[in-house]
Parts: C-alpha cells; sequence; structure tokens
C-alpha cells in the first residue's frame, strides 16, 4: 500500500520522535523535511524521483549473496512507503549494466571511514531518476542499507533529526516516521519530477499533519513556518543568511556551493511567486527574483525572462 495505517505510524512517532505530542513537534518535523531538501554543498535541490513502477535491482561484489537478502530488505521497505515494486535481477548475465539499481559491495580498504558507503543518482534532467549506483563496504553494508535505499528513491539530503538519513542517529533499521512522510511526499500524485523546494514544502508539511496527534495546533504551526522560511530563504538569497545548520555541519558545505545556491534559491523564489506557491502570486516579486538569478548566472532563469519578453 501507498501509506501505512495511521494508528501504527502514530505509534512508531511516539516511540521514535521525544516530544512529539507537543506544540513544538511540528517545527522539529519540519526542520528534519526542510534540511533533506538539501545537498551537502549548501545548494537547495530540485525533486527528483523514479517514475516506472518497478525497479530493477542487481547486487554484486564482495559477499554480495551474505548482504543480498537485507539489502532487498531496506530497498523493498522504501519502495513499498513509495508504491513501488522491487525486483532482484542479480542472476542476469547483463544486470550490472541494464538494472536500475546497481549495487556493488566493495572491500572495506576501498571508500573511506568518513564515507563507507555512496549512492550516485544518474539523470539527463533533474526530474525523472534514469539509474542509480551504490557502493558498500563490506563491513559497513547493513548499517548503510536503510540510508542508502532512501538515496536510492531520490531523497538527496542528510537531514538533523530521527530519521536513517542522518549522519547523527543511532537508528540504521528500518523506516523511521519522518522518512515515510519523505517517501509519501516524494511519490504523492501531487508532485512531479523537477518540483522546486517551496512547490514541494507544502506537501512535506501536509505529511507531517497528517501524523502528528495534535493537527489543529500543527496545521496553524504550518502557516507559520512557510512564512518564515519564505523570509529566511529571501535572506539567504540576498547574501545576508547562510545554509542550514546541518548543511555546514557535514563538512562538506563550499564557497563555490553556497553561490551556486543562492543563485538556485533566488531562482527558485522567482518561481515561488510566479506559480503562487507557499506565497501569493506575485509577477513583480517573481520578476525581481528571476532577475537576480540570472544576473547570478542562472540560465534557467534568463530563458523564462526572455521567453517572457517574447510573449508580451
Amino acid at each position: 500500500m501507498f501509506r501505512t495505517g495511521a494508528a501504527a505510524l502514530l505509534a512508531a512517532a511516539a516511540a521514535f520522535i521525544p516530544g512529539f505530542a507537543h506544540a513544538d513537534a511540528f517545527e522539529t518535523g519540519m526542520n528534519t523535511l526542510w534540511e533533506v531538501l538539501w545537498h551537502q554543498s549548501g545548494i537547495p535541490t530540485r525533486l527528483v524521483h523514479w517514475e516506472q513502477p518497478q525497479l530493477k535491482v542487481s547486487i554484486n561484489g564482495v559477499n554480495a549473496a551474505a548482504h543480498r537478502q537485507h539489502t532487498l530488505q531496506a530497498l523493498r521497505d522504501v519502495a513499498a512507503e513509495a508504491g513501488l515494486q522491487v525486483a532482484d535481477v542479480s542472476d542476469q548475465p547483463d544486470a550490472a549494466q541494464t538494472a536500475d539499481v546497481r549495487i556493488q559491495i566493495t572491500p572495506d580498504s576501498t571508500l573511506s571511514d568518513n564515507e563507507p558507503c555512496v549512492t550516485q543518482l544518474h539523470f539527463q534532467h533533474e526530474t525523472r531518476l534514469d539509474w542509480v549506483e551504490m557502493q558498500m563496504r563490506d563491513g559497513d553494508a547493513r548499517r548503510c542499507a536503510y540510508h542508502e535505499a532512501m538515496h536510492v528513491m531520490g531523497v538527496r539530503g542528510h537531514p538533523e533529526g530521527p530519521t536513517v538519513l542522518s549522519y547523527f542517529t543511532n537508528q540504521t533499521e528500518g523506516l523511521q516516521p519522518l522518512d515515510k512522510a519523505m517517501l509519501h511526499a516524494w511519490y504523492s500524485p501531487a508532485t512531479h519530477g523537477g518540483m522546486t523546494p517551496f512547490e514541494v514544502l507544502p506537501i512535506l508539511a501536509s505529511e507531517l499533519v497528517a501524523i502528528l496527534p495534535d493537527k489543529q495546533q500543527a496545521a496553524l504551526s504550518r502557516d507559520r513556518y512557510l512564512q518564515r522560511t519564505v523570509a529566511e530563504m529571501q535572506a539567504f538569497a540576498e547574501g545576508s543568511a547562510d545554509v542550514p545548520m546541518i548543511v555546514k555541519r557535514s563538512g562538506k558545505c563550499t564557497d563555490q556551493g553556497v553561490r551556486f545556491g543562492r543563485m538556485e534559491m533566488s531562482y527558485f523564489l522567482g518561481v515561488a511567486y510566479q506559480k503562487g506557491a507557499v506565497v501569493p502570486q506575485d509577477a513583480v516579486q517573481a520578476t525581481r527574483w528571476m532577475q537576480r538569478a540570472a544576473s547570478l548566472g542562472s540560465r534557467t532563469a534568463q530563458t523564462r525572462l526572455s521567453a517572457g519578453r517574447a510573449a508580451s
């Protein structure tokens, strides 16, 4: 099923998220969901996901047979939350070249202690996943499986909070309520590939409201959170505010990444005002932010501005 039972999800929330029933539960949860939309380099990202209903998976390498069942279970768990199926094609002769998800178990002497597992998403356009490759060291494959399986689904960030995506969690087995909320949002009928963070954010917020006990309080908190986030991101785009702290803590945030992030955020704000995503539609504000993005080097913004001039 696309969604798990509400009762089970709420029970899990109470077990895994301290203070989940309090008024600040929405704030805490949304911070985690917002951070998942950021690349570690300091760049906000668009939504990218699978469009086919079944994923063909190949698992090969060192002790692959020993890791196959657990790795497949992790992939099946995340895929089930997204409404997708997983098929193991490891035994097919050309699987390592044709599978949608190509997993290699590597010797412990490869990769690094700081990054023992890594997933790379491949796409021609930042909308639809074409194929994914994952590497996990033999000695770390079990604890990495659920973390990397989330990345396989197109969820790229490493947020702080109760999620298997966090670098600062002891929970590596199974999915937590926020992981499921992310997957529900990523593969919701309301989403499509290429959506900007401001277009995705209300969908993530709705998924969070759905799993909180006090939905009325959560809905009020949602509106305040969305307004504040827009204000903070305007400041970030203008250069007077920084990336989320968790991005800086990753150790991979670069000055170049942040500069590119400010350009992208300017473009995303332009789209938000153009479409009325999170903010009221405002053609003047849309043009202002598109012009800023274009001045920072955004070719997409330049193209939109040129198309707008040609149509007027």
